[in-house]
């Protein structure tokens, strides 16, 4: 932890543990920094496992990383670009490998409130998938997503593979909205690998990088380390998630037959044990290369292509107010990320990207993203570090969460500085 000082790191640890022991606060949270020689530069565990836990978070306390498992499939997408067998640019190559994308249709809505599909006018390019340009969205963010699904009750969080017969809510390439692209980059990866993700993900991600805590599918191990997910009320109080584990399909699996049975999520699908997730970061952070076992993850250039813009005509993307149709699950956000309205805003394959210096001084062409349960990792290449903060709470943007992986941003930036 030579790079921050004993000071930093206590007022690190001072910052964590106000935001667990404080009434209906955060039950338990992790947080790992990690640099790009892969070593963890602060590391600390606050609290319980859960509310019906007598056990304290532990640094390998396992968590539902949900929507954080987007870089994870990314990466391996990229992977297969590197060798020829994905083609960013292509919408003929990506309707052979899917030909569910040449016939889907767009959900459209009338004046009087009516639903109802229309042919797309253009082709979808795994690049539009990675980077949710495509028309693809989430029913707990799109309202006439919701009202189209409802009827059959289903949903982005479902066992089977029925996720990928959702209709597009856009024409391809028209806007940004966040949904389940990331899902059909997860299904062309394993169609074209002729594995399953899992399986993807373990031989040529995990296992290079050293992880043992990363699966879509916790082994018993991960599973007694599992964190307890919680659900906070409107009214801000902290309670045991009356449904249970979002996930729960996943963590049911025992055998190889049940595991051909659920469906390899590629969006949120993956559970973690945080400072594994922080080897996958390192690893960009290192331009492609694990810094630990010098297994070569990605070239360089396609590190770089993973800081690219992918959205530079859409400036303002993030500065619409997100209002949730499932507020149990989501909180309404003013923005998606606070920044100056003059400074343009950008999207990655990996996560959002931001341009300029951040509020917490986190450097330019920086990344970041979140899952649904409150995980927030960055990346930062100009000062050569990346980290992770979680917790197991609903809905998405905890207040409490969010606070904190600001203040230890700017506690870790301002001691650099």
């Amino acid at each position: 932890m030579g790079i921050l000082s004993t000071q930093t790191v206590d007022s690190l640890r001072t910052k964590i543990d106000s935001v667990t022991s404080k009434p209906d606060g955060v039950p338990g949270l992790v947080a790992v920094v990690v640099d790009s020689t892969g070593e963890n530069v602060f590391e600390y565990a606050s609290g319980k496992r859960g509310l019906a836990s007598a056990e304290l978070m532990t640094t390998d306390t396992v968590f539902w990383v949900a929507s954080c498992t987007k870089m994870i499939t990314s990466i391996a997408a990229m992977q297969l670009v590197e060798q020829g067998r994905l083609v960013l640019d292509d919408v003929e190559f990506i309707e052979r490998v899917a030909p569910e994308l040449k016939d889907v249709k767009v959900l459209e809505e009338d004046p009087d409130g009516s639903l109802r599909l229309v042919e797309k006018k253009e082709g979808i390019t795994l690049r539009m998938l990675l980077s949710h340009t495509a028309g693809f969205g989430y029913s707990a963010f799109n309202s006439k997503l919701k009202r189209w699904l409802e009827p059959i009750g289903a949903d982005e969080i479902s066992p089977f593979a029925d996720i990928l017969s959702q209709p597009l809510v856009n024409q391809p390439g028209s806007k940004w909205e966040y949904g389940i692209s990331t899902d059909w980059v997860g299904e062309i990866i394993m169609r074209t690998s002729g594995l399953a993700l899992e399986d993807y993900f373990q031989q040529y991600l995990f296992a290079p990088l050293g992880i043992k805590d990363i699966s879509l599918f916790p082994s018993a191990d991960m599973k007694r380390r599992l964190s307890y997910m919680h659900q906070r009320a409107p009214d801000g109080k902290v309670s045991l998630r009356e449904e249970g584990h979002v996930m729960r399909w996943s963590l049911r699996v025992e055998t190889p037959k049940d595991k051909k049975a659920v469906f390899n999520n590629g969006g949120a699908g993956c559970f973690a044990a945080l400072g594994d997730f922080c080897k996958i970061l390192a690893m960009v952070l290192n331009r492609g290369k694990c810094p630990k076992s010098g297994a070569q993850i990605l070239m360089p250039e396609s590190v770089e292509t993973l800081f690219e813009n992918q959205i530079p005509q859409f400036p303002d993307f993030g500065r619409t107010s997100l209002v949730p149709t499932k507020p149990s699950f989501v909180n309404t956000f003013p923005e998606l990320y606070p920044e100056p309205h003059e400074q343009a805003q950008g999207w990655t394959f990996l996560g959002f990207l931001n341009i300029h210096v951040t509020p917490t001084g986190r450097g330019p062409r920086s990344i970041w993203w979140t899952g649904a349960s409150n995980q927030f990792w960055w990346v930062d290449p100009e000062h050569g570090i990346g980290g992770i903060v979680g917790a197991q709470i609903f809905p998405m943007g905890d207040l409490d969460v969010v606070t904190t992986w600001s203040d230890i941003e700017t506690i870790i930036f301002n001691s650099l500085a």
